[in-house]
């Protein structure tokens, strides 16, 4: 009876991780990009939107989607010497082909009908995360006046086979109302009436589909859970991760922090290695003791020394994601506060998925612990062996660009 509870319970555990880990496509920082619009009001009752395009993803997709081979060539030779005066006059002299590709996957609307894009001045160059970025600035003429406008964006689609996960972050000061907005496949268009509600809900969504489709901090989060002895032990370090990686989070909003993708990624890999290696630790240590408690502590949490000890270090690792949840969204550089506020509702769209997991995952590995102890351990054991393995591998890969 006890064995056939057990492999129930195993069965079980699998299938809810098979559900999680299948809930998205498993993303590692990286593979995405992020659009940046700033809409704002312009003369005679235009709108004005300045779009910052990462450079060489612009430069392929725009060739590809023109057929246009020069631009391909100019470009991407621009790029690859680093010569952002190269790569503004690529731009500038394959403009028609340039603004063709963006007016066909980026609109803005009033009233139901379109407004029609003029290009504003040459193109210009900034840098995100290490990266160059195309700026470019469009005057919108719209069809008479409106309470609000659409704006729709489907640039980089998963189609074209360069990027998957394209995000659009806009930020705007249009007709009385200014405010945020997060849009992607799923949801590629708002209206800039959109109310508080609305707004926040896209931000919690996307925080939600950023966690479920980045399999690095799934698999961090499993590994907690595999190492977690008390319900109290994973939600505190679920808690304590979330809250770390929200300092960081807001303070490369700010423009306080900036870290280059190249030193985060490869740290948040050896993260997902160390602490599942922790329990492994412990498991050649103690044995089928790994998960008894030492005395407990006093204090409002009653944990032990190896609690303690596990929550400070899953804080400092939390530090190290925040950095990876920004530079996934680009974020590096001082928002509106209206902004700011939506980030942390993104970091509360984490943090509920987070806790949606833990709460499908470790009752089950608990039930497993008291009913056949051995198998619990085994279980546990393989889970962070995987996920110290897949750490392992993923750091060599970024620390080495393999």
């Amino acid at each position: 009876m006890a064995l056939r509870t057990s492999r129930s319970v195993v069965i079980a555990i699998v299938a809810a991780l098979f559900v999680v880990l299948s809930a998205g496509p498993a993303l590692a920082h990286g593979f995405s990009s992020v659009v940046f619009v700033d809409i704002s009001s312009g003369d005679d009752g235009h709108v004005q939107t300045k779009l910052g395009l990462e450079y060489d993803l612009f430069v392929v997709s725009t060739a590809d989607y023109e057929d246009n081979d020069p631009l391909f060539r100019a470009g991407t030779t621009a790029f690859d010497n680093g010569d952002s005066v190269a790569q503004v006059a690529a731009l500038n002299t394959y403009a028609g082909s340039v603004i063709t590709y963006v007016t066909k996957r980026f609109s803005v609307t009033s009233n139901g009908k379109a407004c029609v894009p003029t290009k504003v001045g040459d193109f210009t160059m900034d840098v995100q995360e290490g990266v160059p970025y195309t700026d470019l600035l469009l005057d919108w003429a719209c069809p008479g006046r409106a309470d609000a406008h659409e704006v729709r964006s489907t640039l980089f689609p998963d189609a074209e086979g360069y990027v998957k996960g394209t995000k659009t972050i806009v930020t705007y000061d249009l007709d009385g109302h200014s405010g945020s907005a997060a849009l992607d496949a799923n949801q590629p268009s708002f209206s800039t009436g959109q109310s508080t509600q609305e707004r926040f809900w896209e931000f919690f969504r996307l925080g939600a589909e950023h966690l479920l489709t980045g399999i690095d901090h799934i698999l961090f989060l499993l590994a907690l859970i595999a190492g977690s002895r008390r319900l109290r032990e994973i939600v505190l370090a679920a808690t304590s991760f979330t809250l770390a990686h929200s300092v960081t989070f807001i303070l490369a909003a700010l423009g306080l922090v900036d870290v280059p993708a190249r030193v985060v990624e490869p740290v948040i890999a050896l993260s997902i290695a160390a602490v599942a290696g922790w329990y492994l630790w412990r498991i050649w240590r103690r044995g089928s003791h790994a998960t008894d408690l030492e005395s407990t502590g006093d204090g409002h949490f009653n944990l032990d020394r190896a609690g303690w000890t596990r929550l400070g270090v899953v804080f400092c690792f939390g530090l190290v994601h925040g950095l990876g949840f920004a530079g996934a969204l680009g974020i590096d550089e001082a928002f509106s506060w209206t902004l700011l506020w939506s980030l942390l509702v993104f970091n509360v769209g984490i943090e509920v998925v987070q806790l949606t997991i833990i709460a499908v995952v470790f009752p089950l590995l608990i039930l497993l612990r008291h009913r056949v102890p051995k198998v619990g351990l085994w279980t546990t054991g393989a889970i962070s062996a995987g996920v110290s393995v897949m750490g392992l591998i993923w750091f060599v890969q970024r620390a080495f660009g393999l």
